[in-house]
């Protein structure tokens, strides 16, 4: 009877944070500015050669295609989002692709993706775009030095993110329409880097995205960290032959959301339901140290060190430091 109150308030409590986000979100943003304007990307075929020239001259074609909407940011006036624009486009930056349009989409590589034997797919979660862009990057950097010589990361930013507190982070729609765009990349990654490990790093409403593109993957492990839940009950829902494994920081704010999921009418599934790091979901899991919801690539931090190790395939994982 406890058991079954406790659920009824948890259901209150979601219910009543989706009508506060409905109404407030709303609000708020009728005083945005219009979406920045950007010109169309070059069409690039897909990825199938992953050798150093061909590399290279995609990189290019997209490093053009990014100041081309920063050049389209600054006529507009949005100076932050020019100025985004200008550190992707550096010397030394690479892009497999960029399209500016509709708050943007972009797939950058972090180290020598020709020839890497280990890969880490970063896959953010709400709250993460062009004009904060920087943190995603910042994170990978951190990342591939963990992992390495032979080692690549892609910052995969291919879906217009949620805002952090917002409808559309608490129900799975816009994990619904990343899905298969992520579920191509490792396709063609796996394809292109034959005998490469891959693997799937799914922050926050991230593994939402990831579930949703687990099912015949040929990703060989997904890691699902700082996460509010799935929206699978547990791993064999995910119909993956990937390892998974699960993490969350000691500071993580998202310990405090509901692991419900409830039918909304005329809205759908509103929450991501069992807790990743539960034991009966079934994923692996692995220590995270005592870091918040936006710690787990920092330098030197616990969790960084145990994230490069599952993405390098070793089994060791390291506790007791943070």
């Amino acid at each position: 009877m406890a058991d079954r109150s406790r659920r009824r308030r948890l259901r209150r409590t979601l219910l009543a944070a989706l009508v506060t986000f409905s109404v407030a979100v709303p609000v708020s943003g009728a005083a945005r500015p219009a979406a920045v304007p950007a010109p169309a990307p070059t069409v690039l075929g897909p990825l199938r050669d992953a050798s150093a020239a061909a590399l290279e001259e995609r990189y290019g074609v997209s490093r053009a295609d990014i100041r081309a909407a920063g050049r389209a940011a600054s006529g507009h006036g949005d100076l932050k989002r020019a100025a985004s624009l200008r550190a992707m486009a550096a010397p030394g930056r690479q892009f497999l692709s960029f399209d500016g349009r509709d708050g943007g989409r972009s797939v950058e590589v972090v180290g020598e993706l020709s020839g890497a034997r280990r890969v880490a797919v970063l896959v953010p979660g709400a709250g993460v775009g062009l004009d904060a862009y920087g943190r995603l990057r910042r994170g990978a950097v951190a990342l591939q030095r963990e992992l390495g010589q032979g080692g690549a990361v892609v910052a995969w930013l291919g879906y217009r993110s949620p805002a952090t507190v917002g409808p559309a982070s608490v129900t799975d729609g816009r994990a619904a329409e990343a899905a298969p765009g992520l579920r191509q990349l490792v396709d063609r990654l796996g394809a292109a880097l034959p005998g490469a490990r891959i693997t799937l790093l799914c922050h926050s409403y991230g593994s939402v995205i990831c579930a949703r593109a687990a099912s015949g993957t040929p990703a060989d492990a997904i890691v699902l960290y700082g996460s509010p839940g799935t929206g699978a009950e547990d791993v064999a829902a995910l119909r993956t032959g990937a390892r998974v494994w699960a993490g969350r920081g000691g500071g993580d704010w998202i310990a405090r959301v509901p692991h419900v999921r409830v039918r909304v009418p005329f809205v759908g599934a509103v929450g991501f339901g069992t807790d990743p790091v539960a034991e009966r979901f079934g994923a692996e899991v692995f220590d995270a140290g005592g870091g918040g919801h936006s710690d787990y690539l920092l330098p030197r931090s616990r969790s960084l060190t145990n994230l490069a190790r599952i993405a390098s395939g070793r089994a060791q994982l390291e506790a007791g430091r943070d």
